[in-house]
């Protein structure tokens, strides 16, 4: 009876465990950039190579284990005297090893990741200035005149009253940020207050926004579709409130958002410059 009770405890457990992680994937998510690309390759290359040396060192364990063992009569070796030429081999080779793998295997590729996500002005098509504040986001398109804020809009009793969560719940906002597909895009990122992080895992991009100062990267999406990610800064009371939501779109749906962004400051502008002036015509009409 009690080996079934344990049995039962034990299912339970195992499917408690499967529920609670049944909202995190095995592997990145799918790489929509060059970097993410490049960092799932790194990431693959590392993890290959560290178990192939697993295997091999707890195979070689295993075998020492098992053959060199006293039971069996082996004979323990006894050293004395200065150290052999084949000491120093079984102590050398792993250091020359490792070296091999960690400046050629991985260092190679690692440098040239380094390199392509540092690169962030060379084609560059559209630039994106990322401003961090407790707790929303401020995208701003310089050259385009366009600035607006992103807050998170999930409701807050399901935050706080337990009621049902929706599809994407913590990481929808108001106003997402728009991106062409397949284009450059440099990112500045700065903050107002303290330090915050804009991370988007399917651009492989992650880049600390500090106060006063600012700091670059940069991201070609190829797909288009709607990213999600978060602050990754621990930034406050509310820093697991702040997320990224960006919207890849065409070129011509770009156009379109940007001219949408452009009528409301063009109408208010016109609004301004052309207001007093009526009230003149109107006086003197008068």
């Amino acid at each position: 009876m009690r080996s079934m009770y344990k049995f039962g405890l034990s299912v339970l457990l195992a499917l408690g465990s499967a529920a609670a992680l049944a909202g995190y994937a095995f592997n990145f998510p799918e790489p929509v950039t060059p970097i993410a690309r490049e960092t799932l390759h790194m990431h693959n290359l590392v993890m290959v190579v560290i178990l192939v040396l697993f295997f091999l060192v707890f195979g070689l364990l295993i075998y020492s284990f098992r053959v060199h063992r006293k039971d069996t009569g082996y004979k323990a070796a006894t050293f004395s005297g200065p150290v052999g030429r084949k000491q120093w081999l079984w102590v050398l080779s792993p250091f020359a090893l490792l070296f091999f793998i960690d400046y050629v295997v991985f260092g190679i590729p690692a440098y040239h990741a380094v390199v392509m996500y540092e690169d962030t002005k060379t084609d560059a098509e559209l630039v994106v200035k990322v401003t961090g504040s407790q707790w929303l986001w401020q995208y701003e398109f310089p050259a385009e005149g366009i600035s607006y804020t992103s807050r998170m809009i999930t409701p807050r009793d399901q935050i706080d009253s337990g009621a049902a969560k929706g599809e994407h719940y913590l990481l929808e906002v108001d106003n997402p940020l728009v991106l062409p597909v397949g284009k450059k895009v440099r990112f500045i990122t700065t903050s107002n207050d303290v330090i915050h992080s804009w991370w988007v895992p399917a651009f492989g991009v992650k880049r600390d926004a500090v106060p006063g100062f600012l700091r670059e990267f940069w991201a070609t999406v190829e797909k288009t579709g709607t990213y999600r990610g978060q602050c990754s800064e621990l930034c406050g009371k509310e820093h697991g409130f702040m997320p990224v939501v960006v919207n890849v779109v065409s070129q011509e749906e770009f156009a379109k958002w940007l001219a949408s962004k452009k009528a409301p400051v063009t109408a208010t502008a016109a609004t301004a410059a052309t207001g007093p002036a009526t009230q003149v015509v109107v006086a003197k009409a008068q």
